[in-house]
């Protein structure tokens, strides 16, 4: 499922690496040295005691886990008979499941949740049928325990239960999804989400990953509805006693984990190809969308060789489907050999849909078939290692992606989306490492986050980079044979593998690299957590290839890097690969800004370069007013991502700022940064752009409509009453700036045509991108009219989460606002969500961007009395974010305010 230098006589270029932390500084010795010092950035090096003033207590002390007992392993089934007849009308569905077990004992342990057993009964091999005498459930474990009148011989046998069940409206487990049909008629289809812990909502099941086994599945359905499920149909035939239903068969799985099984009933209509190493490839759509599927067709068509060649191992399943479910919660679901998709994750409109919609889909298309491989073939043995699973997949998107589209410069957006995302997070006390030990259901949602995804990913790049292609290459097939991978690289590469991985994987944060010419050395501290660091260094001679690579494991090493001239300069961690920051002195940073000028540095790194001084201003490392001014460099910059990551720490910055009475000034420097490039790419396509000029005109324009940049405003302002009009219809990639602009300085009559064409929309994208800026509106009375809107009928229940959340971004008075709405709509909203990652996801979009100190203490006593259990480390994050805020605030407010006064000053 789914962010230095160096005379024109050779200089010998030294430097020193020392692991600190900041605690532990002591009295500098002198020595005749450039020197690189490692500390660990987490809440502990830089903010926890904020938090312990304000709420007593330390953010990254998780509550106390319920205890959790996996289950019994004296039986485990062989194969499950699966015969399902759900009731699109009243919601329900009968079951049947016959499964073939091994063991001796006259208990059976199951899971089981929201399911009605009627009755079980175990037949031995060649034997008689026994009874069950009692079926115990354990609500709170989701476990039902079947209990028969004495021991069940050991050996083969077959346990037969029937069961009746709810298809709810959780988007969990077996559920409803509500659609519309051409003739306006309100239909609903059946279909499923198993992952992490919702197999057992469907059937009793031993839902663990580990307990694998093959499937036979049946479907009673109606016979004017499609049914799909893991495998190919092998017979169908009409249900006795009712003309209106057919049973449909399909032939018997892998061995598979339950979290992978899928069924879905309803009405759909398909395109179809054959990829070149022979698998039949369907995309699924709503009726009359067959067209929307033609995109993500042909990304799959390529994805499946190439990553038949990556793995070495051929696709194993005769046939793959890809489906758009109307409602779902995630963006999708690599379910074997049928994997379900958000509409906007999988459908794409030859003339409506913007280019970064299918880049989306490209991506998400790329991670699921990944994961039939990386997940699916070879499953982790239990939620502990769901990065490895999630961060792989994450990875190798962009691989497969590069491959297909290498236009879209993926990896530099992998940095900006993935990368500094899980800096980000893993820069707070309370975030948490890689591997986490997981016992109970209700904590595993909490692992479905930027460190398990995007950190994951990240030290896989690092990790791949530090080992080379080619081992990787040679390797790839023998980890699908072997259990630990670490062991296989290190055997193939002859570095230490495991050691390094550990250090990584094992204890949250990640170390800063200080690059001083200051010859100082700090001493090692004892508790200081230590990582072995992947270094490269570069010079502006070659600033694509490493002159250097070292591995940093000791607490102190020197090494030298020759032939360096004075007018060159020398860059840490080129390609921005490897998962720490960088931390420069005065001096080495003066001198990177030419290469920032005149656009010598790698856009990777002209980003990173930029996105580490932003990430050390919010720890109070260095001033704000210094990472504005660095801002300022990029006024020849050319490349979308590194606007898009600029674009996105201003909005940061913008909203940090929105607590003052000078917010105006920083909307000012908004408008002087982004109105150079803005002129230069103009409103229309030229001939010969291509995906990424597309992206930034998108950007550009949108930044400057939102900070009120006149031109822009007026243009946006003619450009969308001629799309209202119908006289001039705006292309895709101009939608979302121009809604934007208009919202943030419309009025009521501007929202009411919003929402006229929201409901007039038949394409779910374009929903979607009205929904995200509704909140942009300014006027109180308007703000709670979209917060309204969230919760009607007219979004569906996992777009609910981004209307609130966009009211929430868009302004100071729209996230009091929504707050409010929240606390009191919790009620309904947790309701809704069952306290899935959309709870999660809801709480850090409405108050993480509060900056006052009781906003803090307000937050975590409203979920003290009101637990959240699957989002109790996300409450921890927010109310963390919000006191750096504050902090960040009080620190710098006054700084910032003089510097942007002074731009304004005419010039003596």
């Amino acid at each position: 499922m789914l962010l230095l230098f160096g005379r024109t006589v050779p200089l010998l270029f030294t430097r020193t690496v020392t692991s600190y932390c900041p605690s532990a500084l002591s009295k500098p010795n002198l020595i005749n040295s450039v020197f690189i010092k490692i500390a660990k950035i987490n809440g502990a090096t830089t903010h926890s005691s904020s938090f312990s003033s304000a709420s007593g207590q330390n953010t990254g002390t998780m509550p106390e886990r319920r205890p959790f007992v996996r289950l019994p392993t004296d039986v485990c089934p062989v194969n499950y008979g699966l015969c399902l007849k759900p009731d699109l009308i009243d919601f329900t569905f009968d079951g049947k499941l016959e499964a073939q077990v091994i063991q001796a004992t006259n208990q059976i342990v199951m899971n089981c949740a929201d399911i009605d057993i009627i009755t079980a009964s175990f037949v031995p091999k060649g034997a008689d049928e026994i009874n069950a005498t009692g079926f115990n459930y354990q609500n709170e474990d989701e476990k039902v325990t079947l209990s028969f009148p004495s021991s069940l011989q050991k050996g083969s046998g077959t346990l037969k239960i029937e069961f009746v069940g709810e298809l709810n409206d959780k988007m969990k487990g077996f559920y409803r999804s509500k659609y519309t049909t051409a003739a306006g008629e309100t239909r609903y289809a059946a279909v499923t989400q198993f992952e992490a812990t919702d197999a057992r909502r469907a059937f009793p099941c031993w839902d663990e990953p580990a307990i694998k086994a093959t499937f036979d599945i049946t479907l009673i359905v109606p016979k004017d509805r499609v049914a799909l499920s893991n495998m190919d149909v092998v017979h169908q035939k009409p249900y006795p006693g009712d003309v209106n239903l057919v049973e449909v068969r399909f032939g018997t799985t892998p061995i598979m984990s339950t979290y992978l099984v899928a069924f879905v009933i309803g009405e759909y209509d398909f395109v179809e190809s054959q990829s070149s190493d022979g698998i039949k490839v369907r995309v699924y759509t709503p009726v009359g969308k067959a067209e929307q599927g033609k995109f993500a067709l042909e990304v799959a068509c390529k994805t499946l060789p190439f990553y038949k060649d990556y793995f070495s191992v051929p696709y194993p399943l005769p046939k793959i489907d890809l489906i758009a479910i109307a409602d779902f919660a995630a963006g999708a679901m690599e379910n074997w050999g049928l994997v379900t998709y958000r509409e906007t994750a999988l459908l794409i409109d030859p003339k409506n849909s913007c280019s970064s919609s299918r880049q989306w889909v490209a991506l998400v298309v790329g991670h699921e078939l990944a994961h039939q491989w990386f997940g699916n073939l070879v499953t982790m043995e239990w939620w502990t290692h769901l990065w490895l699973n999630e961060g792989f997949a994450s990875w190798i998107e962009y691989l497969c992606v590069d491959h297909c589209f290498p236009e879209y410069d993926i990896w530099t957006q992998f940095v900006s989306a993935d990368y500094t995302r899980a800096l980000d997070l893993d820069a707070l006390d309370s975030s948490h490492p890689i591997e986490v030990n997981v016992g109970h259901p209700s904590e595993v949602d909490e692992i479905f986050d930027a460190i398990s995804y995007s950190k994951g990913a990240s030290v896989i790049r690092m990790l791949h980079n530090y080992i080379g292609d080619e081992v990787g290459l040679q390797e790839r097939n023998e980890f699908l044979s072997f259990e630990d991978l670490w062991d296989c690289l290190e055997q193939a590469s002859g570095k230490p593998i495991a050691a390094v991985m550990s250090s990584w994987t094992k204890q949250m944060g990640f170390p800063i690299i200080v690059v001083d010419q200051e010859q100082i050395i700090y001493r090692l501290s004892e508790d200081c957590p230590s990582w072995m660091v992947p270094i490269s260094i570069c010079t502006s001679e070659d600033p694509k290839c490493s002159k250097l690579r070292i591995l940093l494991e000791k607490s102190e090493t020197t090494v030298t890097l020759n032939g360096v001239g004075p007018d060159q300069w020398i860059k840490i961690n080129p390609g921005t690969v490897g998962f720490y920051r960088i931390q420069y002195s005065s001096s080495m940073l003066e001198s990177l800004l030419p290469g920032i000028r005149d656009l010598s540095l790698q856009p990777v790194d002209r980003l990173g370069l930029q996105n580490d001084l932003f990430s050390l201003s919010r720890a109070g490392m260095i001033s704000t007013v210094e990472v504005l001014k660095l801002m300022e460099a990029f006024v020849n910059e050319p490349n979308y991502t590194v606007w898009s990551d600029l674009s996105c720490n201003l909005g940061v910055l913008s909203s940090l700022l929105s607590h003052t009475e000078f917010h105006d000034d920083i909307l000012e420097f908004i408008r002087d940064l982004f109105a150079p490039i803005g002129l230069k790419l103009g409103w229309d396509s030229k001939p010969g752009e291509g995906h990424l000029d597309a992206l930034l005109r998108g950007l550009v324009l949108g930044k400057l409509g939102k900070a009120g940049h006149k031109p822009t405003l007026e243009e946006a302002r003619r450009r969308f009453k001629e799309h209202v009009e119908a006289k001039q219809v705006l292309p895709a990639d101009l939608r979302s700036p121009v809604y934007l602009t208009v919202l943030k300085h419309g009025d009521g009559a501007t929202l009411d045509t919003m929402l006229k064409l929201h409901k007039q929309a038949d394409m779910q994208e374009e929903k979607n991108r009205i929904e995200r800026v509704l909140g942009a509106i300014s006027a109180p009375d308007l703000i709670q009219k979209v917060l309204t809107f969230a919760l009607s009928e007219e979004v569906r229940p996992q777009d609910t989460v981004s209307v609130i959340g966009g009211v929430a971004g868009s302004s100071k008075q729209g996230r009091k606002a929504a707050w409010k709405f929240v606390r009191d709509n919790w009620e309904e909203l947790y309701n809704r969500y069952q306290g899935g990652f959309l709870i999660s996801r809801l709480i850090k979009l409405t108050v993480d961007g509060f900056a006052i100190d009781k906003m803090a203490t307000e937050v975590k006593s409203f979920f003290e009395s009101h637990p959240a259990p699957a989002a109790e480390r996300t409450v921890q994050q927010c109310c963390e974010n919000i006191l750096l805020n504050a902090t960040w605030l009080k620190r710098d407010a006054d700084d910032i305010h003089q510097y942007l006064l002074q731009r304004k000053a005419p010039p003596v």
